[in-house]
């Protein structure tokens, strides 16, 4: 998460950076990375089934002698979780969906007539099936399929399956299991990584291949659904996990400290931002983090994380902050400032915003503020918003066009036909309207 030369060029003088991250290439397109991935897919769109037992023994330690998950295990992973668990990721599952219903409502079919005669719509339907990625690996997103499964549920997607990579133990996470069966999956496989989504795009685990592939995951996943995209749709290319806080001298240090810090802990490359209009906001922060960091269990990937690739910007107006934020377009922005309202209003670029200094981005993450955290990175907020309900919606557009509307429509079309050397568009209007003469007559 880097500014741009455009923004450094047009705002120079008015901003000072208080720590600047390294300059490196984005990690989302290791060349090392492009070449394992294009070489699994191609051998397991070659060999099918066989290659992909190959990879999960060889890469995940399967042992079986298939990869689905039965369906008593999956219903009954509830029952092997500690109770405040499962009540959390019930409480995560229902708000998840409950605000993708509500944004599912919000598409409404319609048919109106442009021109007498002339009647033009949309239908809003669902992809027929999905893929969903559910992660589990030093930690297991468990509320992944909330975002996932879940939505495309609400959505009206009739049949989802979801692969997720077995523990040390062999078998799969049972939290993992329990918010994918809350949120509606139909097929569960024990498979991970490049793998898992070739299985689901070629259909080599369920009976057809899927028409979408969803899910976070490592770079080696990002990168197969980059590869696979046209095969099958995506929801969106994301990593790493990024976090930017836009906050002022009315902020509490300690608490942008911790907002920093808690999504730093997703990887040691994790991107985590400050744009500040106060530089002595932006220098206790800086002190707050480094007091923070020996407190962490996880300093080790949040330390890494917050050295390389951190930093403190300090804008000389609240205009020059919204400048620069909206040229980070991060992946999570939190707002914490005496005019928050002000902020929200002005602010274009990023994947999801957390308002308030009450608001903090692990509330998404754990599915308890109901919004998805599927959302771009790396600059992609700029062009594209995150996974919804819209994206597993297809807005099919018709046209009825009744024999009196002829005249409204036909010598224009054929006017523009001709005028591109088109004669055989020009031909279709031209023998409508000739019969519309013809019966007028």
């Amino acid at each position: 998460m880097k500014f741009t030369t455009p923004v450094l060029e047009k705002y120079a003088g008015h901003f000072t950076r208080l720590k600047t991250p390294l300059d490196v290439p984005a990690a989302q397109r290791d060349p090392k990375v492009v070449e394992t991935v294009s070489t699994m897919l191609l051998d397991i769109e070659r060999r099918g089934i066989d290659a992909v037992q190959d990879y999960a023994r060889k890469l995940d330690r399967w042992e079986g002698d298939g990869f689905e998950i039965a369906a008593n295990h999956i219903a009954s992973s509830g029952d092997r979780l500690d109770p405040a668990l499962r009540e959390a990721i019930e409480l995560g599952a229902e708000r998840t969906q409950g605000f993708a219903q509500r944004q599912r409502e919000g598409h409404v079919d319609f048919d109106v007539e442009l021109a007498p005669g002339l009647h033009t719509g949309v239908r809003y339907v669902p992809v027929g099936r999905v893929g969903a990625y559910m992660p589990a690996g030093r930690f297991p997103l468990t509320a992944s399929a909330f975002m996932t499964v879940g939505v495309a549920k609400a959505a009206g997607v009739p049949h989802v399956i979801a692969c997720t990579p077995p523990q040390p133990s062999g078998a799969a996470n049972d939290a993992v299991l329990y918010t994918a069966h809350v949120s509606g999956v139909d097929r569960v496989f024990l498979l991970g990584g490049v793998q898992a989504l070739a299985a689901m795009a070629y259909g080599l685990v369920d009976e057809l291949p899927v028409d979408m592939l969803v899910g976070a995951g490592n770079a080696f996943v990002a990168e197969a659904k980059r590869q696979l995209f046209g095969r099958a749709a995506i929801d969106l290319l994301a990593g790493p996990s990024e976090v930017a806080v836009l906050s002022d001298e009315t902020a509490d240090p300690e608490l942008v400290a911790a907002d920093l810090l808690g999504q730093a802990e997703h990887g040691p490359n994790s991107p985590a931002a400050l744009v500040t209009t106060s530089e002595s906001h932006g220098r206790a922060v800086m002190e707050a983090v480094e007091r923070q960091l020996p407190t962490l269990s996880t300093s080790d990937i949040c330390g890494p994380a917050w050295r390389d690739f951190g930093s403190v910007t300090v804008a000389d107006s609240r205009e020059v902050a919204v400048a620069l934020m909206d040229d980070l377009a991060p992946e999570h922005l939190e707002v914490i400032t005496a005019d928050d309202v002000w902020y929200h209003e002005h602010l274009r670029n990023y994947g999801s915003v957390f308002l308030g200094e009450w608001s903090t981005v692990a509330y998404s993450d754990k599915g308890m503020a109901g919004t998805n955290h599927t959302l771009p990175t790396a600059g992609g907020a700029k062009h594209s918003a995150g996974l919804s309900v819209s994206r597993y919606l297809k807005p099919l557009t018709y046209q009825r066009v009744e024999r009196n509307a002829t005249p409204l429509l036909a010598p224009a079309t054929i006017t523009i036909s001709e005028s591109e050397g088109m004669s055989a568009h020009a031909a279709t209007a031209q023998m409508r309207l000739d019969r519309f003469v013809e019966g007028a007559a």
